[in-house]
Parts: structure tokens; sequence; C-alpha cells
């Protein structure tokens, strides 16, 4: 791929609208699937409501979630910021805090895009709202149900989204509760769509007057924490495999990948045992963390706590 095409597929993973518009078209095409293969209203008395609001809302639940989980940003701000058993290493300042809330904001908002498109599609289609309201439609002014007993009509009204066979009378009366229905569930979707582009509008509106920088420094704050971050695992990925290598070669004499291998060393029991259980990086004073299985030392020189530098020996 050219340079500049490489510049435009970065551009765009960077950006929140490509990203946004990527969730919210997998999310419709899942609840498409969703749709055509698992939804099936019971059509009875007591069971439509629950059946069809579990799959308007839960989806929704999940999907909300998943999009805090997923969200890398989220455990970092949890670690350094809420967490109160990490050790109180550095004091946080107010300016650092309020970062902190902008970027909560920021995950909230890329969080809530799937919850929101799933219960804007599932409204507009207006199947799962058809199935949880049929119970409960007002047809008191409809003459054919005026010689019905109210259980009766409850049956009926929880057979109508399944089409069942009824008389030409209660067709019609079915047929004007479907409407009835598609049309309040509709506008529903329309007003969640509504409402949420301008909660869009006004919380970025609000982000960019509250925030202790200027739009230059903001962009320059978000390149940053994204190359912060890319560089970050680039460094960590070759520092973890240097170190494994390292600690290999100690217990079995060679690393993966060496072409003369001329002498090779056969692991004791005690290898085997210390290997066998994690070891730990200090965190601090007194507080360890789980860090790796192979070893509690590289280099017999790096025990007593100095921290120097790894000499790697071909």
């Amino acid at each position: 791929m050219s340079p500049t095409f490489n510049d435009i597929v970065s551009s765009l993973q960077r950006s929140g609208t490509f990203i946004n518009s990527l969730i919210a078209i997998l999310t419709i095409g899942g609840q498409q699937l969703l749709s055509s293969f698992t939804f099936s209203c019971p059509c009875q008395v007591g069971k439509n409501f629950y059946y069809g609001s579990a799959f308007l809302v839960i989806p929704a639940l999940i999907l909300l979630i998943a999009g805090y989980a997923l969200r890398s940003q989220m455990w970092t701000i949890t670690s350094e910021y809420c967490c109160s058993c990490a050790p109180p290493c550095r004091q946080i300042s107010p300016l650092e805090r309020k970062l902190a809330c902008l970027r909560f904001f920021s995950i909230t908002g890329r969080a809530l895009v799937a919850p929101l498109t799933w219960l804007a599609v599932t409204l507009l289609r207006g199947t799962y709202y058809e199935c949880a309201a049929s119970e409960f439609t007002s047809v008191d002014h409809y003459p054919a149900f005026d010689n019905i007993s109210a259980s009766k009509r409850e049956e009926i009204l929880a057979g109508f989204p399944c089409c069942r066979s009824a008389p030409s009378d209660v067709i019609l009366v079915r047929d004007e509760v479907a409407l009835l229905h598609r049309y309040q569930s509709q506008m529903l979707g329309w007003i969640l769509i509504t409402l949420a582009i301008i909660a869009a509008l006004v919380s970025c509106c609000l982000a960019r007057c509250c925030s202790p920088l200027t739009s230059l420094q903001h962009h320059y704050w978000t390149t940053h924490l994204h190359n912060e971050r890319e560089l970050f695992e680039q460094v960590a990925e070759q520092h973890s495999k240097l170190l494994i290598m390292q600690r290999i070669k100690k217990i079995f004499g060679f690393t993966p990948g060496s072409e003369n291998v001329r002498h090779i060393r056969i692991p004791s029991c005690q290898d085997w045992r210390d290997i066998s259980v994690p070891s730990f990086l200090c965190m601090g004073d007194e507080l360890q963390g789980h860090y790796s299985f192979l070893g509690d030392t590289v280099d017999e020189d790096n025990k007593g706590g100095k921290s120097e530098g790894i000499e790697l020996k071909p």
C-alpha cells in the first residue's frame, strides 16, 4: 500500500466518527440476524410483554456493558483514578482529574453508540414492541369485542402478533392494532434518535466549553495519548520477548530459532518446580503483582532490588 493510503487508513482508524459508524453498522447487522433467526413472539397471555421487552432491552444492556469493558482506556481510568487498592505512588492534580472525567465522558459516548443503535433500529422495525404491547391495547371502542369476556379478550389480543385465524371483524381490528403499534414504536424510535443527537451535540459543546484545554491543545493531547499507547505496546512487546528469551535460555540453554545449538541444559526438578509457580514484580515498598511463570530472576547479578540493565549475551 502507498504511504498516502496508509495515512488515510490510519486516520480513519483514529477517527471517532468512523469507529462509531462501524459499530452502528455492525449493531444493525446483528439486530437483523437476531430478529430473523431467534425472535418468535409466544402469543400467550402474560408472556408477550416479558419476551418482547427482553429482546428490546437486554441486548442493549449487554452492548452497553461490552462497550465499557472493551475500552482499554476505561480500565486505565479505573486503575489510576478510581481504584482505592492501588498504591499511592503520586498525587493526582485537579487538572488530571478533569482530563480523566473528559475521557470517561468520551468513553461513555462511544459505549452508548451500540445500545442506542439497537434500540432505535428495533423500535423502527416495531416487531418487538408489537409483541410486548399486544396485551395492553384498548379495544373497547370496537363493536367486535362487546360480547367477549375479559379473559377471552386478552387471549385474542395476545394472539394478534402471530396472525392467527379469526373472524373477519376481528381481523380488521388486528390490522388496525398492528398499524397502531407500528406507529407508536416508530415514533418512539425517531424520538430516541432525536434525543441522542441533541445529547451528543450538547455534550460535545459542554465538553469543549468546560475543558481546560484549547482546541489545538485537545487535539495534541488526544494524539499524544494515541501515540503513547501505540509506542508503549510496541516496546512492551519487544521487551517482553527479549526478557522471556533470556529466561528460556537460562533454563534450557538455547532460545527458539537458534540455528547452531551447541549446548543444551537439562532442567532439574527444582527448575520445573520454580517455573510452575508465578513470580512477582515489585510494584512498591511492600506490594507485589503477578508477573511471570519462568522464574524469580533473570540474571544472578540483578538480585538485591537493583534497577540495572540486562545484557543480552549471544
